[in-house]
């Protein structure tokens, strides 16, 4: 397979996300609306972060078999070891002191007592601080997703540049339908607070979340590392983690709690159902 052919399968698997992204042009929708599908993206969220977890763990479990083997020392189980639990903390905690440095960066600067001052009315308001909650928790999500989809790339280059041409098309097929769910999870805050995103901000998240599904395939054509994959599987599963711990304070606070429930079983469904097609085909 050509390395353009190879790049077109990254591309198809990475631009299903934008098909879950129009649910951010919803109008402000009923409450128990909201509830659910908040739920709805904490269940698909929590289905990824089992997937990364799962693949970012087997180089570890490969490593142990090695070691009680004795065909290979503990040394690559401390490296592999520590490399998953250091990117699960990055992942995770990098996240935690990126949004408190932007809530200090949005708090207005005081201009002083007595009237408003001229610069009250003049002091800019771009950038992410400046962004409503629920665009914040989008962008969020889709730096999570674009990590993990990134290692999806590297299985799809990876399987290309072997000669896998069948297992690399179920794994585009199986990721494409996962993509899909995707775009929907990073969109859910902002139809869950009713916040009507222009089409140009659902198009950045769109490419800050399928975008690095290509450049895996780019790099998982020229080479293959099992670190580099446990890095950001790991970095993309803390990550996750991250948002679906604030997706959850926000659904706990609805009065609906079934709808809380129905809607995490039908994230998790969701999930498992596209990764069956993938397991089907042998990936």
């Amino acid at each position: 397979m050509s390395e353009a052919q190879t790049l077109l399968l990254g591309s198809i698997a990475g631009v299903t996300i934008l098909l879950g992204l129009p649910v951010g042009k919803l109008r402000q929708p009923r409450a128990g609306l909201s509830q659910f599908l908040n739920s709805l993206a904490i269940g698909i969220l929590l289905f990824l972060i089992w997937d990364v977890l799962t693949h970012a763990f087997e180089p570890v479990d490969a490593a142990l078999g090695r070691l009680h083997d004795g065909t290979a020392g503990i040394g690559p189980v401390l490296g592999y070891g520590a490399l998953f639990v250091l990117g699960v903390g990055v992942g995770l905690l990098s996240l935690v002191y990126y949004e408190q440095w932007l809530k200090r960066r949005g708090q207005p600067k005081p201009f002083g007592p007595g009237a408003m001052a001229r610069g009250e009315l003049t002091a800019p308001k771009a950038g992410v601080a400046h962004w409503p909650a629920a665009r914040r928790l989008a962008l969020l999500i889709a730096v999570g997703i674009g990590l993990h989809n990134f290692g999806e790339g590297l299985a799809i280059g990876a399987s290309a540049a072997t000669g896998a041409i069948g297992l690399a098309t179920v794994l585009v097929i199986g990721f494409a339908l996962h993509n899909a769910t995707e775009g929907f999870g990073i969109v859910a805050p902002l139809a869950a607070e009713g916040d009507r995103p222009t089409w140009g901000f659902l198009l950045l998240m769109g490419l800050i979340g399928g975008g690095p599904t290509l450049l895996g395939t780019a790099v998982g054509r020229q080479f293959t590392s099992e670190a580099l994959n446990v890095t950001f599987l790991t970095l993309a599963a803390g990550s996750i983690l991250y948002v679906v711990i604030q997706l959850l304070s926000v659904a706990l606070k609805g009065k609906r709690k079934d709808y809380l429930y129905w809607g995490v079983l039908l994230g998790l469904a969701a999930g498992f159902v596209t990764d069956m097609i993938v397991t089907a085909g042998g990936a």
